[in-house]
């Protein structure tokens, strides 16, 4: 496995395998790697001819200055994971490398893009088209691999290569989670110990609402879910919307295998997201 910081060094670095019409796989990352992102380069794996996953911590997507500065950055080890989990090369480039100058670019998402993320991180999925916008432009995947976990910015990526016309298949892999159910992401190694003991009332509470949404009124149903987070002292939702899953747009009413439930929860200063499918 290669650890390439340039964008030139992997271009080079993929054009043999370009050359024989191989395929290529690609997962982007931001690091601190956790059992969720080796499961998306697994089947990137199993999937492709050529593995590159990305680890760039990108500033553009941040809106919280302490967020972007509190971000993990592991990358020794983070390479070590992947290379016992088969990947064949890394892209880790510099903010310069991927922002040689300001991208002014601004990008329509419709209405995908309008509520939950979108509300409470303004200009994040516009950060997060910029760049991976510029990965796709660098990598030309095949196949791109994308954890549900982030279900919105899911479709936001595939609405974004579907407009700009990327021949690139986009990926969704299941949330992968902990035993007691807490959705793995990088932030839970900034959870102190007794948060940790508490955020998995989240999952918890997402499961029970599955239970619960054929005879309850939608409204009814949110103001619960509402009501049993902030019974665990500790945690503050943010918000958690019940959208249809293709447009992402609030449900009035439960249509079966129609729908998801996203929600955001601070545990201190860590904000962490989950959903389900009902």
């Amino acid at each position: 496995m290669t650890v390439f910081e340039t964008k030139d060094a992997l271009v080079k670095a993929l054009q043999p395998y370009r050359a024989k019409h191989q395929s290529t796989g690609f997962v982007p990352t931001m690091g601190a790697l956790h059992a969720g992102h080796l499961s998306l380069a697994a089947r990137a794996r199993k999937e492709n001819d050529v593995v590159v996953v990305s680890i760039f911590v990108n500033p553009t997507q941040f809106n919280d200055r302490n967020d972007l500065a509190n971000y993990p950055r592991t990358l020794q080890a983070d390479a070590e994971k992947l290379q016992a989990g088969g990947c064949d090369f890394v892209f880790a480039p510099s903010v310069e490398e991927m922002y040689p100058e300001k991208d002014t670019r601004t990008f329509d998402f419709g209405l995908l893009d309008k509520g939950m993320e979108g509300t409470f991180r303004a200009g994040h999925f516009n950060g997060v088209a910029q760049i991976v916008s510029k990965l796709f432009d660098v990598v030309q995947p095949d196949r791109a691999y994308f954890g549900e976990k982030d279900f919105q910015q899911l479709a936001i990526i595939r609405y974004m290569a579907q407009n700009l016309r990327y021949p690139v298949e986009i990926v969704s892999c299941p949330i992968v989670r902990e035993a007691d159910g807490l959705a793995m992401s990088s932030r839970n190694v900034r959870l102190t110990p007794a948060q940790r003991r508490i955020v998995p009332v989240i999952a918890q509470t997402l499961l029970a609402s599955r239970g619960k949404i054929a005879h309850t009124p939608l409204n009814e149903l949110k103001k619960w879910v509402s009501d049993t987070i902030h019974q665990t002292e500790g945690l503050k939702m943010e918000y958690f919307e019940i959208v249809d899953r293709n447009t992402l747009q609030t449900a009035d009413t439960f249509r079966s295998n129609a729908l998801q439930g996203c929600i955001a929860v601070h545990a201190g200063n860590v904000r962490l997201i989950d959903n389900i499918s009902y």
